[in-house]
This record gives structure tokens, C-alpha cells and sequence, in this order.
């Protein structure tokens, strides 16, 4: 490895008929349509939603209103810097990330009044959770009861990394609404050396960095159970959203809420559950909503205390295509790139379990990319149809 870090251009979204583009052009107004029809807001609610509207697809970024309760943590992420730029013009990592914290002022979830942290994607969320999908993939948990460990554990993890196909922003822009099927294969797999790092009889820390809430953060649950129980760990931290983000990732709500979930359930999934509950009380399983998580920033420019909190994880687990952006950092990174580089920053070991839903891959040999542009063309990038397994088993710089 070179001693400089690699890089490559940062994505944005002033390329018509681009992926980023369209997902500001088309994704965020069907965003704000499905908001102001899911909850009954009222009129002030219903003229700032109108608002953004037309300001994220004809007007200029505008910074938060002086009274923001975040608008100096804004400030020091580049929102005086982008002010009065073009969505379009700026990182596109960036304008999204901005577009939901406008959104979440809009329906009035800074407060002071009724609606204060109101979820806006709640009925979105709740509806997945108790669909009859869930039901079923609930019942199949006991066809592992009595399989063995290492069978039980992959298809748990499997249960994780195809669960992301569940995410509900990326369904909205799905053509027709549809959930596509996913391919049979992994772009890359690096699933043996993540379990060589979560050993039988483990007893470090697992951090798993959360991405969607519903049907993705119920077999991340399950998972974390099955490792606490085994056991291949002794503890886990969850970090979560401290606000609702990109429609469908998970705060504490939502974890509360699959927890219930599962715990009505009965069978395996009901005591995994229990486990759940009860490793929560004990410490075992610790909840963290950490401001940055929120941040339209690579994980690169985490802060001190992020930064010790991975630093002390046997493995830092981050789940879906949000989270790998950040990790790697939101730029057109030569597919071949190795994953081990662009993380070579991380404090400790980390693996990334991600479904592909953007243009942002690194670690890919060159016969795949090659193999997967002849079939596909590069739509493979952004179907959500291929996945990945990647783990830098090395300490960062800072861990050594």
C-alpha cells in the first residue's frame, strides 16, 4: 500500500439522466408526496413540505433557520460553504443528507409544537414490519432450531446482507414499485475471514452500524442474538439514527418496535427477542445514536469519540449501501480499488454487508467488473440485485 491515500472524484449530481441526479430530480419529490399523504399534517406542515418541493428541484440550498437546534453542527459540515449552490452542484452525498434534515424541519420535528419528533416515515416502516413477508420470514427462523451452528450462522448473515433489498427509499424509485429478485452469486465474499474474526467462544465487542429499520433491522437483531448466544461475542453496540434518515434507516424507535415484533412472534424468533430484551437490561447489548450518524460526511472525518468507539470492537460491522458510501467515501472509485485502502483509516477491523443500490464499489478483481459490465451493462451498480462481503481485518493507523 502507498503512503497516500487513494482518491478519485467525488460524486455528484449535475449530470442529467444520471443515477445521483435522478435521485434528486425524481426520488426526493416522490419523498415528500409519500410524507405529506402518509400522516394527516396540518396546513403549516402541508405549506413547508409545498416548500421544499419546489426549493430542492428549481431553488439553491438555504441554511437552517437561526434558531435550529443543529444548526452549528450544520455549519461545521459545510452548510455556509454550499449556501446559495444548486442541489446539483454540490457533493451528492452531501445534498441528500441536507434534504432530510430540511424535511424533518418541515413536518415540524424540531418542534416546538405537536408534531414534534413525529417520524414521517413511520407508517412506511410499521406497515413493513407487520406484513405478512415478515410473518413468514418469522416462522422459517425454526427451520434452523436444529441445524448446526456454522449452517445457522451463515444463513442468519445471509438473512442480513439480502435484507437490505427491503429498503423502502430505494423501492420508491424502483421502477413500477417493484422489488427486484436477487442474483444468486456476491460480487465479492469475504464472509470467512468475518467469521475468523467473531471466533466460537468469543467474548469481544461487535459494533454493527445500522442501516434500515422493518424488514432489515429485524435479521441484524437476529443475528446479534445468535452471536450473543453462541457465543462468538460478548457484547454488541447497535448505532443507530438519532433522527429519522433517508426514509427508512433505524433509530431507536424502530428497534424498540422490532423487538416487540419478535418478541410477539413465538418460536425461535420469539426467544431471540427475549434474548434481545434482556441483554439490553444486562448491558450485553448497548444502543448508540451518535450525531455524526447523521452526517453528510465520510466516515474518514468521524470524530474523536466515534473513532474510540470503534477503536475498542473486535469488528465494526456497517450494514447497507449508505453506510458503504461513507465508509469508503462517496467518489467514483475505480471498481478494482482495494476495499483495504480506502479503509485503511478505521481504527479497528471492519466488514461491510451491503446490497449495491449506488455507483460507489471498490474491491472488486478485474474479471468480475468485467464479467458483471458483459452481462449487464453497468446497471448492476444500482439494481440492488448483486451484494458484497468485504472485511479489512487490519488496525487503522490509530489502533496500532
Amino acid at each position: 500500500m502507498s503512503d497516500a491515500a487513494p482518491t478519485a472524484p467525488v460524486i455528484r449530481a449535475d449530470e442529467p439522466g444520471s443515477f445521483p441526479h435522478r435521485t434528486l430530480a425524481e426520488r426526493h419529490p416522490a419523498i415528500i408526496r409519500q410524507v405529506r399523504e402518509g400522516l394527516p399534517y396540518e396546513p403549516p406542515q402541508q405549506r413547508a413540505l409545498d416548500a421544499l418541493l419546489k426549493n430542492c428541484t428549481e431553488g439553491v440550498i438555504e441554511p437552517l433557520p437561526a434558531d435550529a437546534p443543529d444548526r452549528a453542527r450544520w455549519q461545521s459540515w459545510g452548510m455556509d460553504t454550499y449556501a446559495g449552490q444548486s442541489w446539483f452542484d454540490v457533493p451528492w452525498l452531501w445534498a441528500e443528507s441536507y434534504f432530510y434534515r430540511r424535511l424533518l424541519g418541515a413536518v415540524g420535528w424540531f418542534g416546538p409544537g405537536a408534531w414534534r419528533g413525529i417520524d414521517p416515515f413511520r407508517p412506511s416502516k410499521t406497515g413493513e414490519l407487520h406484513s405478512a413477508e415478515t410473518d413468514a420470514e418469522l416462522s422459517a427462523l425454526d427451520e434452523l432450531r436444529d441445524s448446526p451452528a456454522d449452517e445457522r450462522n451463515c444463513a442468519l448473515l445471509s438473512g442480513s446482507l439480502w435484507g437490505n433489498r427491503a429498503d423502502l427509499s430505494f423501492r420508491l424509485s424502483s421502477e413500477g414499485g417493484e422489488r427486484r429478485e436477487a442474483a444468486p452469486g456476491l460480487v465479492a465474499d469475504d464472509s470467512d475471514l468475518l467469521w475468523s474474526l467473531l471466533p466460537p467462544g468469543g467474548t469481544g465487542t461487535l459494533c454493527l452500524v445500522a442501516d434500515n429499520a422493518g424488514r432489515e433491522l429485524v435479521p441484524d437483531l437476529l443475528l446479534i442474538a445468535a452471536l450473543l448466544t453462541e457465543p462468538r461475542i460478548g457484547r454488541a453496540v447497535l448505532h443507530l439514527k438519532p433522527t429519522p434518515y433517508y426514509v427508512s434507516d433505524a433509530t431507536t424507535a424502530d428497534v424498540l418496535d422490532a423487538l416487540h415484533r419478535l418478541r410477539s412472534a413465538g418460536g425461535l424468533a420469539g426467544e431471540y427477542g427475549d434474548t434481545l430484551w434482556s441483554a439490553l437490561g444486562d448491558g450485553r447489548l448497548v444502543l448508540r445514536a451518535h450525531p455524526f450518524s447523521c452526517s453528510p460526511l465520510p466516515y474518514a472525518d468521524m470524530p474523536d469519540d466515534l473513532r474510540a468507539d470503534f477503536a475498542a470492537a473486535g469488528l465494526t460491522l456497517f450494514k447497507g449501501d449508505l453506510n458503504y458510501r461513507r465508509l469508503v467515501g462517496d467518489r467514483y472509485w475505480p471498481a478494482t480499488t482495494p476495499f483495504a485502502e480506502v479503509t485503511a483509516y478505521f481504527p479497528g477491523p471492519v466488514a461491510a454487508l451491503r446490497t449495491l443500490k449506488s455507483e460507489v464499489i471498490t474491491g472488486l478483481s478485474a474479471s468480475t467488473e468485467a464479467a458483471l459490465d458483459k452481462a449487464e451493462g453497468r446497471k448492476w451498480l444500482t439494481s440492488g440485485t448483486h451484494a458484497l462481503i468485504q472485511v479489512n481485518p487490519s488496525t487503522g493507523p490509530d489502533g496500532q
